[in-house]
């Protein structure tokens, strides 16, 4: 498919080896988008869809000025519950979005509307995981059909600041327990050291070693243990650290790797995407997550970043840094003729949303339950 639009062109790329070759433009135009988060990056898109993508399933809308590429979505076609065009990077992507050059965007993203309406066809299109602010909001705002635009996931995050800064924000009982716990995590001499494009394989093999470890017995992500996700992370965080747009760091004691995290970068953001640590550390009192936070955080200020966030997940240790709560955008956009299509999956969609809610409702009664139940056995 190619349209016109004044000066500029949108096409439709369906071939995954014209998709590999647009590493060099697409990073260009990652660059030039303010709102990019890192999981829009060329690197982190094409090596999830080596891992993860179906055979004829590719679609990527390209909206080009002359030879200049200043517009992207990256999708996928799939058929489950319903024909749909989902972004790229699955359940495994914190973030989703379109790309557009902020210099052309009063043009643009009409254009990139177009080309997804266009390549929707007999699907709708569903944006999870969309940041406030994204430049998909946009696109939406501007979609020719129907549309509806829900809630997604929380996240967390804090703004770059000293370290010190950050501690003040906590009530003064938790900031004194945190300066507590990095005395002792000073005093065990652990060290950082980021490790080399090249040295990327054998960290990602420690670090999935010590992050199954560390949640051994307490519900792993079970992606996470998959060769296909160990696949991606190596290819993605290797090409990422070599453009700047990731860092794997590893945190030394006596010689040994205790702990490992990837950071994901982009202009502004940071984020912490995937730690391992060593259970044992707990025996020698070292918070890793307060130890991770305070290298973080020194980081994105050192490389004047904005943001560091927590992505996805409101767990209680994030909320003990008081960070701000951002929540994520769902959108779903269809051709006006395919709105009972569109009303069919939202109505799916909250349904499930319900039923999970009920669910984690339920559990801590029926842990509860479990618990009393426990102690009258014991009498």
């Amino acid at each position: 498919m190619t349209t016109g639009s004044g000066a500029l062109s949108v096409a439709l790329c369906r071939d995954p080896r014209q998709f590999a070759a647009l590493e060099e433009p697409w990073n260009e135009l990652f660059r030039s988008c303010r709102t990019a988060t890192p999981f829009q990056s060329h690197a982190w898109l094409h090596s999830w869809w080596l891992s993860y993508g179906r055979e004829g399933r590719l679609r990527v809308v390209l909206v080009r000025r002359g030879g200049e590429l200043v517009g992207a979505a990256a999708l996928m076609l799939v058929h489950r519950p319903l024909p749909l065009l989902v972004p790229l990077g699955g359940g495994i992507t914190d973030h989703s979005d379109v790309l557009v050059a902020d210099e052309h965007a009063d043009r643009v993203v009409p254009a990139l509307a177009r080309g997804l309406h266009e390549a929707a066809r007999g699907a709708v299109v569903d944006l999870r995981e969309v940041r406030p602010g994204a430049a998909a909001e946009a696109v939406f705002a501007q979609w020719p059909g129907a549309r509806s635009r829900l809630a997604d996931s929380t996240c967390m995050e804090l703004p770059a600041l000293p370290f010190d800064e950050l501690v003040k924000r906590m009530p003064a009982s938790g900031g004194q327990r945190v300066r507590a716990k990095l005395r002792k995590t000073d005093a065990a001499g652990i060290e950082e050291r980021e490790v080399t494009e090249y040295e990327v394989p054998r960290a990602v093999r420690t670090l999935l070693r010590l992050h199954e470890k560390q949640w051994r017995g307490r519900g792993v992500t079970p992606e996470h243990l998959r060769p296909r996700f160990a696949e991606h992370l190596t290819r993605a965080t290797r090409r990422m650290v070599r453009t700047g747009e990731g860092r794997l760091t590893e945190f030394r004691l006596e010689g040994r790797v205790v702990a490992a995290n990837v950071t994901l970068l982009s202009g502004s953001f940071s984020g912490g995407y995937l730690y391992g640590a060593d259970p044992d550390l707990r025996a020698r009192k070292v918070d890793v997550a307060t130890l991770l936070l305070r290298y973080e955080a020194g980081r994105a200020l050192a490389e004047g970043r904005q943001v560091v966030s927590f992505l996805r997940g409101s767990e209680p240790y994030k909320n003990h840094w008081r960070p701000e709560t951002v929540v994520n955008q769902r959108f779903l956009m269809a051709r006006t003729a395919l709105a009972p299509l569109l009303r069919l999956h939202e109505s799916q969609v909250t349904g499930r949303e319900r039923a999970v809610g009920a669910l984690r409702e339920a559990l801590p009664a029926a842990r509860d339950w479990r618990a009393r139940l426990g102690e009258l056995r014991v009498r």
